[in-house]
């Protein structure tokens, strides 16, 4: 732990970094003010609505989509991934129905 002066009360206080001359420090009552307001979606930043992806906002760039032709129904479709030749890809709805 090392040895600090509070920035806003001047209370002597001890913290767990080597505190930086360019920066003001604060003790624990005085932190908790000067705390930063959480971000809408969670622990990782993402939009508050989105679906959940613990990736945030992915949706800021275009998706690469592949060809394929669907394992049962036999029509061209689009996928977001490289289809494997050993691996049957489904379209939507041949996908929905193997759920």
């Amino acid at each position: 732990m090392f040895d600090a002066k509070c920035g806003d009360c001047g209370t002597d206080c001890k913290v767990p970094f080597q505190p930086k001359q360019d920066r003001p420090v604060y003790c624990r009552e005085c932190f908790q003010k000067h705390k930063p307001e959480p971000r809408e979606g969670g622990r990782f930043g993402g939009k508050s609505n989105d679906r959940g992806s613990r990736f945030g906002n992915r949706d800021e760039r275009p998706r690469e989509m592949f060809d394929a032709k669907c394992g049962d129904c036999g029509n061209d479709t689009q996928v977001p991934f490289r289809p494997k030749e050993d691996r049957p890809v489904y379209c939507r709805e041949c996908f929905q129905n193997h759920r």
